[in-house]
């Protein structure tokens, strides 16, 4: 009886061993597996293009005859000698700047107005995503066609209060202006609904308590809502960078051409890499041009989390 007992005991010992160990094994590994289906599919359409183009880059490759010589940083040589890149680079920059900065910037007084008690706030929220849900293609339709140099709407109202037309597709800053008010258009909605959605969360002990301090809208907006709005913000200037540097329906089809204009003046990074790649057919260059776009993003990214975080900082 003795010794079955300790048989008994021992197995009994074994299984709680075995069970806790069962149960470290749950706690350590199973978050990997709940998030395992991202993984693998951000390898297979997300890390695996980027290596194969990394590959590409490095070879002559052309869609008819496929891989061919290895050529090492040629490619890239090539592109950085190519003044229609550069002018490429001079339109990304300058478009990202004139949609990212606006775009963050209206988003926020935008979320700002929405976070009040308004009537009927649940329909002029969703009419502030109205925009997001139109396809590019009828917007830049719309666009192109209100920014016609001649016979457009903008330059009717222009000439309604006495000023001159303006040249919208053939000079770089105003061709530049009205591609960024496209994509303002589409993407600053959503964007406000983002950090409407953070604003739900700041806690309201804060603003009675500044309410009571005398402090006004503005004020608590400077000194409460942004601060706490830090994780949110550095979100969104983040996917706006990705974004405006990224930007390419919108100067595709911003004239029938979908080149970029005549002299260049409204082509980006993404269309000069489509023009290379599907009109001259060689994706080795195309390929070379899409890794020095995919390291222009990290550089600005990294700037613009680095003053994103030391301007909320500085805020609280």
């Amino acid at each position: 009886m003795a010794a079955s007992s300790v048989v008994n005991d021992e197995r009994i010992i074994r299984r709680i061993a075995f069970s806790q160990r069962l149960s470290r094994w749950d706690v350590k590994f199973s978050p990997y597996l709940y998030i395992s289906p991202f993984i693998i599919v951000f390898a297979i359409t997300g890390l695996f293009p980027l290596l194969y183009t990394a590959v590409v880059a490095v070879h002559e490759w052309n869609l008819i005859g496929g891989q061919g010589d290895f050529v090492g940083l040629d490619n890239f040589a090539f592109v950085l000698g190519q003044e229609k890149f550069w002018i490429a680079l001079r339109n990304t920059l300058s478009i990202f700047v004139l949609t990212t900065v606006p775009q963050v910037i209206f988003a926020l007084v935008i979320a700002a107005i929405l976070n009040n008690n308004l009537r009927a706030k649940t329909f002029w929220r969703m009419g502030v995503l109205l925009p997001y849900v139109v396809a590019p293609v009828a917007v830049a339709l719309i666009f192109s066609n209100m920014f016609a140099d001649k016979s457009g709407l903008v330059n009717n109202a222009l000439a309604l209060i006495g000023l001159d037309p303006v040249a919208w597709h053939s000079q770089v800053i105003p061709s530049h202006f009205a591609i960024a008010l496209m994509v303002n258009f589409r993407w600053t909605g959503y964007t406000a609904l983002i950090l409407l959605a953070a604003m739900q969360a700041i806690s309201r002990d804060y603003y009675e308590a500044a309410m009571l301090d005398g402090a006004g809208r503005f004020r608590q907006l400077v000194s409460i809502t942004i601060p706490q709005l830090r994780p949110t913000l550095i979100f969104v200037i983040i996917t706006a960078t990705i974004g405006g540097l990224q930007i390419f329906d919108e100067p595709k089809l911003f004239d029938q051409g979908g080149t970029g204009g005549a002299d260049s003046q409204w082509m980006t990074i993404t269309l000069y890499l489509y023009n290379l790649g599907w009109g001259q057919l060689d994706f080795g260059r195309a390929s070379a041009v899409a890794w020095l776009l995919f390291l222009l993003i990290i550089v600005i990214g990294l700037l613009n989390f680095a003053i994103s975080r030391r301007i909320a900082s500085n805020q609280t």
